[in-house]
């Protein structure tokens, strides 16, 4: 077959980027069209994105797309960060720069909200883990702050489906992504509309859900006309990130619990696959979530903090001069002492510090911990941490699923860490899968090729990630020391 061309548009944390898939019929190959940085905007006492700068590069990316691949591009599709959103007015004009997750007019809101809808009511109704991030605990936020913007908003657009809006007009959210806002209800797969009533959220803001994999309609003739694209679709992935990330876990037991997955970047998203959403009181006492997934599954997860812990020291030394590359750290993290200092990387002091060192060794001080000094000590103890709670999750996961779990599948940027796979081995006393790094990617761009008629169920979707990419496995080392540490951890840790 002629070969086809399909485009990802991947906004992380951190960057953006546009991918193309070539697809010749049995695997895709990868190729980075366009990179750029996505760095939060600090405005007038708060954190924002800089959406019109995202816009503006993706477009640059599209004409780059167009000019290489010329009439082969067959689709285009978004997936994102979740929980974030952008309001529009009835004249479909933006309400504000929206603001990034990380802001702190969310600090407090939980309590606030629980006593207006008790929290067990609010999991019942939603299945989410509680974090004030959260879209449910913006909007209360945003209510509470700037009630007459909410009053003029007409749509909510969660970020991905703001950039299918830019892209070709639709005005829906997809499934996965809608799943993170604990405003949808995992029964019904509609909005939560009676909970949403009793906060006073007006309900008309939420659009019609639509499926991954949804056609969604032509690129608008002026994004064509600006970028040179011509007769492209807008189909909707997993629009949620690690939605497609899980898509493009390169397992072959599909339909199975005797595995995990570990989304690792940023933010670290740990669970299994399931086909429906668990509610049970044990799930919401363990904080963990059910999101959306591909064909009607749902992600039984927790979100930890992730390589957070590590890029904001990193931001730090570099800040005073000492500048390292994520290898140098890693070395000196692996000739530091081991399980010497833990912290638990989900207190909420790590969210978003000043300074992340500071931070990491005010929690080994007020524990009792030896208090971590060198750069390597206090990336050890950010790694080992990280594992830890791995560790524990991955015991979480397998009381709720009542299954062993088999082997960890370690997807995305964080899996080229080695120190960190090993660790998670170690920790879990499990095989670890690493990779593909580009699951995402290629879970966004197999879902558009099944879309066209190529592929036909998640199954084939995961056979073409095996024959696409490399994948590196590594085996458990000695449990004792890791034994020692996790109940050490278990004492420290919110849970």
């Amino acid at each position: 077959m002629a070969q086809q061309v399909y485009l990802a548009v991947d906004l992380g944390a951190e960057s953006g980027r546009v991918i193309a898939g070539l697809w010749n019929g049995k695997t895709v190959r990868l190729e980075e069209v366009h990179r750029f940085p996505n760095e939060p905007v600090h405005l007038a006492d708060s954190l924002r994105w800089d959406v019109l700068h995202l816009w503006a590069e993706i477009q640059n990316g599209l004409a780059l797309a167009a000019k290489k691949y010329k009439n082969s591009i067959i689709s285009i599709g978004a997936d994102t960060w979740g929980v974030d959103f952008v309001l529009l007015n009835r004249d479909r004009e933006m309400l504000g720069q929206p603001f990034h997750y990380r802001d702190g007019r969310t600090n407090g809101i939980l309590e606030k909200a629980f006593r207006k809808v008790p929290r067990s009511e609010i999991f019942a109704q939603t299945g989410l883990q509680f974090m004030q991030i959260n879209t449910l605990f913006q909007l209360l936020a945003l209510k509470r702050a700037t009630p007459r913007l909410l009053d003029q908003a007409e749509d909510l657009l969660f970020m991905p489906d703001f950039v299918h809006w830019a892209l070709c007009g639709s005005r829906v959210a997809e499934f996965t992504i809608a799943s993170t806002s604990q405003c949808l209800s995992p029964l019904t797969h509609d909005w939560a509309r009676g909970m949403l009533k009793k906060f006073g959220l007006p309900t008309r803001i939420f659009p019609k859900i639509i499926l991954p994999g949804a056609a969604l309609g032509p690129l608008r003739p002026s994004v064509a006309k600006h970028t040179g694209l011509n007769h492209v679709n807008i189909v909707a992935p997993p629009s949620h990130d690690t939605a497609s990330a899980v898509a493009g876990v390169p397992t072959a037991n599909t339909g199975k619990s005797n595995w995990a997955y570990l989304s690792s970047g940023t933010w670290s998203l740990m669970g299994v696959e399931v086909n429906k959403a668990s509610l049970s009181r044990r799930t919401q006492e363990l904080n963990l979530t059910n999101e959306g997934g591909l064909d009607g599954t749902y992600r039984l997860l927790k979100n930890i903090m992730g390589l957070w812990l590590v890029q904001q020291c990193k931001r730090s030394f570099d800040a005073h001069g000492r500048n390292y590359e994520y290898a140098q750290l890693a070395k000196l993290a692996a000739k530091s002492p081991a399980l010497r200092s833990l912290v638990d990387p989900d207190d909420p002091r790590f969210l978003n510090p000043p300074d992340m060192p500071r931070a990491i060794q005010d929690f080994c001080r007020e524990t009792r911990q030896p208090v971590p000094k060198t750069q390597g000590e206090l990336v050890r103890c950010a790694y080992e941490s990280l594992a830890l709670k791995y560790r524990q999750v991955l015991g979480w996961l397998e009381e709720l699923t009542g299954k062993r779990i088999e082997v960890v599948h370690i997807v995305g940027g964080g899996s080229k860490s080695e120190i960190l796979n090993q660790f998670t081995a170690d920790a879990c006393q499990r095989p670890v899968l690493a990779g593909p790094v580009e699951a995402t990617a290629m879970g966004n761009l197999l879902v558009q090729v099944r879309s066209n008629g190529e592929l036909s169920s998640l199954a084939e979707i995961r056979a073409v990630v095996r024959e696409s990419s490399r994948v590196t496995t590594y085996q458990p080392g000695q449990p004792g020391p890791w034994e020692a540490a996790a109940e050490r951890f278990a004492r420290l840790s919110h849970g």
